[in-house]
């Protein structure tokens, strides 16, 4: 795996760092999240303008044709600037979902707008007794009148109140070639029959509980050519992964270099409290678990290059539990060694921990992931 950037891939990093810096500011940021969920995808238009919406995606449906690497480079700077439009759940997990099972037809319709921005589409797979596995659903589509009829509940479908659609997995009903098997259905979120209810998160993002009464939708609702659904859910996660990884990164990169100036100007006793060795070595310890969390999205990285479907997702599932536990206990760290201060909600510290906390939560926990790697040892030693 090559580490270093191209000069396009350099260029990206620069103009998110120039964006984050002069348009969302820690003020900008508690004023969106204050004016509620109708503002939660407010830079979404610049998002659009400045191509990183297209940047993961084939050149030949509108997008610029790059890889999981651009939508890490996006999401690390995201994250260190706390920036709370839903980038990972609208313009990653479903984007990329799409685009690995969507028809030809379907892609032609819908990521040149994905990547325009007119259009956002949230997934929906998690489910209440789900515990994190895309292949864990209840929901399901009733063949009915040349179309489907959905019933389910779908829980933290983060992005859901920012968007115009929803990617629905569900399985078929019924007695045919594709009865149980996991599909995805594309639903109009003002569908009669789904309702929503916005779920503001611990971080200042938004997610909603969606439930499916019998929502009708066409046959040509169905995405993709049958029976491909639970892979490309599985892709599209991993992706999620990846660039919700990079965002933990950069907010443990800003965690860290916050208390470090901290550190440099608090004083007690008369000097600087970053001059005590014990809290010297705090800080190195810190430092020395974001580069290991590091390292962790560089092997998951490298699992999209190899190619091999099961190695992906084992890897994703061992970059998710352990990257999200490294950025609770460095972001945690830093709380403490702000004392008070860090406390506050006025103060930008405490909120990368919640954005940890919140991280670990969505996409499946750390403890789901890494349960998942425990079975996929087992099954690999028996």
């Amino acid at each position: 795996m090559n580490f270093n950037l191209n000069s396009e891939q350099q260029m990206l990093q620069d103009s998110v760092r120039r964006f984050v810096t002069k348009a969302c500011s820690f003020e900008n940021r508690m004023a969106q999240i204050k004016a509620g969920p109708s503002a939660s995808a407010r830079n979404w238009r610049a998002f659009a303008e400045n191509g990183w919406l297209a940047a993961a995606l084939p050149e030949s449906y509108g997008g610029l044709g790059g890889t999981v690497v651009d939508n890490v480079l996006i999401g690390m700077e995201l994250g260190r600037g706390l920036v709370s439009d839903p980038f990972v759940g609208l313009g990653v997990l479903a984007a990329q979902t799409l685009a690995a099972c969507a028809t030809d037809a379907q892609k032609e319709a819908l990521l040149p707008r994905l990547a325009e921005g007119t259009l956002r589409i949230a997934l929906a797979c998690s489910e209440p007794d789900a515990r994190g596995n895309p292949a864990r659903v209840k929901t399901k589509a009733v063949p009915h009148a040349g179309g489907y009829a959905l019933h389910g509940h779908k829980t933290l479908v983060v992005g859901a109140p920012a968007a115009d659609m929803l990617l629905v997995s569900a399985r078929i009903d019924g007695a045919g070639g594709d009865a149980g098997r996991v599909t995805l259905f594309l639903v109009e979120a003002g569908s009669a029959g789904l309702t929503q209810r916005a779920l503001p998160l611990h971080d200042g993002t938004w997610a909603a509980d969606v439930l499916l009464d019998g929502v009708q939708v066409s046959a040509d609702a169905r995405v993709g050519y049958g029976g491909d659904g639970l892979p490309a859910l599985r892709l599209g996660l991993a992706h999620a992964v990846a660039a919700q990884s990079a965002e933990l990164i950069g907010a443990m990169e800003a965690a860290i270099e916050a208390t470090s100036g901290y550190l440099k100007v608090r004083k007690q006793f008369g000097v600087q409290i970053g001059s005590f060795q014990a809290l010297q070595h705090r800080m190195a310890d810190m430092a020395a678990e974001m580069e290991l969390a590091r390292s962790m999205l560089f092997a998951l990285l490298a699992a999209f290059e190899g190619g091999d479907e099961t190695a992906l997702q084992y890897t994703a599932s061992a970059c998710k539990a352990f990257v999200c536990r490294a950025a609770k206990n460095v972001c945690g760290q830093a709380i403490q060694l702000h004392g008070g201060i860090g406390m506050t909600e006025e103060y930008a510290i405490g909120h990368y921990f919640k954005r940890a906390v919140v991280a670990d939560l969505v996409f499946g926990s750390s403890d789901q992931h890494e349960a998942a790697c425990a079975a996929a040892l087992e099954r690999a030693l028996t």
